[in-house]
């Protein structure tokens, strides 16, 4: 798929999913979490925790795959480009002195050409602990950083930026950075990447922080040119239900539950209605939407639930951000989706046996309505909550 672009592909957003290379083993996490481990150890390992809790999120017609496996690798670009899906965000997991982690899936992608579809990179610089375990101080492999480490970095990601696949927004390849604030000297690395970046002839980066501190950072104080908000946004969330109205009746209805004391429950609906009364920044943002969130796959305490998500919200949230951010961003649009496998976080575009498509084609039918057409059909029964909102400014 080509990065080129026209007048009308401007009018339309490209939607990028981030995507999780943690579905094949490492030695790393056999030594870790126990011989075999992948993400779907801790998928399958989950139950639900109260009267019609989603649990397990268990794969449709993908099944429980290898990405070591290239077939897998092609079969998931092909779906996410039937429904609308412009290019996957790999994570990417850089240590220091060359040391990565997860990499062969990308590695794969890189140097065979296939799949032929869009993609770009986040860094994701946080050290690994044992935080699944609830013991965030154990910590697996330190993510370190120095002068000498940020070059080599660059030269190994220039391979990358040089794939005619690698997505550019404005002509600039499109790289993240989950922590930017935890870099020693953000605006040194990023001057000398732009440096390194030019002398390789791949043009000028485009730098983006992901916004994962609150209240977000502008992006120029590290000498980045953007940032890329982040779903869920633990900010905006509001109280959990066991502390709001939704708890209180609950109790009087008899379904309360233990899961609400020690998890923490959000209505999903709500949470939508939060996100987008957000007031816009004064810097460039790139927006993220995620269809659903669930992470007690991989806390036995203190989840954080998103009750009652379906398609049919996610589709009006996804909408709704494209219409806000078509006319902020005319020239080049982008949207994120957290995620497009996130299986033990619960957020994932991939058919699953509850859902089979439907969130795939609410994503297309979002696309279509934010252009004027209609969808093709309703995902399921309209929920009988008022429309979501469409503000984008004050709370």
């Amino acid at each position: 798929m080509s990065n080129s672009t026209t007048s009308t592909a401007h009018r339309q957003p490209r939607l990028i999913a981030f995507y999780l290379p943690q579905f094949h083993p490492i030695p790393e996490n056999d030594r870790w979490w126990g011989k075999g481990f992948t993400e779907w150890t801790n998928v399958t390992k989950a139950k639900p925790l109260f009267p019609g809790h989603y649990q397990p999120h268990l794969p449709s017609e993908l099944g429980f795959y290898d990405l070591r496996v290239p077939e897998t690798r092609q079969a998931q670009a092909a779906l996410a480009r039937e429904y609308g899906i412009a290019g996957f965000c790999y994570f990417h997991y850089w240590f220091g002195g060359g040391r990565r982690l997860l990499e062969r899936p990308f590695d794969e992608v890189l140097a065979s050409g296939r799949p032929d579809f869009p993609f770009c990179l986040c860094w994701a610089n946080e050290s690994w602990s044992r935080r699944w375990d609830g013991v965030e101080e154990d910590v697996l492999i330190q993510q370190e950083y120095d002068a000498a480490d940020d070059l080599r970095h660059i030269r190994w990601l220039v391979k990358a930026f040089r794939d005619e696949r690698y997505i550019r927004v404005a002509g600039r390849p499109l790289f993240l950075i989950y922590r930017a604030g935890r870099l020693p000297t953000p605006a040194q690395t990023a001057a000398m990447w732009r440096e390194e970046a030019h002398r390789a002839s791949v043009g000028d980066i485009l730098l983006a922080s992901v916004e994962t501190d609150f209240p977000p950072p502008d992006p120029a104080r590290f000498g980045f040119d953007a940032a890329v908000e982040f779903q869920p946004n633990w900010h905006y969330q509001g109280e959990p239900l066991r502390k709001g109205t939704g708890w209180r009746v609950l109790r009087r209805l008899g379904l309360s539950s233990a899961a609400y004391e020690t998890h923490y429950v959000f209505d999903y609906a709500t949470i939508v209605e939060r996100m987008l009364r957000k007031e816009a920044p004064p810097y460039r943002r790139f927006p993220c939407v995620t269809p659903s969130w669930d992470n007690s796959a991989r806390r036995a305490a203190h989840a954080t639930i998103y009750k009652d998500a379906t398609p049919e919200i996610y589709r009006r949230w996804l909408q709704a951000v494209i219409e806000q951010s078509v006319p902020a961003y005319p020239e080049d649009n982008v949207i994120f989706i957290n995620a497009w496998n996130e299986w033990a976080e619960g957020n994932h575009l991939e058919p699953c046996q509850k859902w089979g498509r439907a969130y795939l084609e609410a994503t297309r039918q979002a696309l279509v309505a934010a252009q004027g057409g209609q969808p093709r059909a309703q995902v399921e029964p309209q929920a009988t909550r008022p429309p979501l909102s469409r503000a984008t400014s004050a709370r």
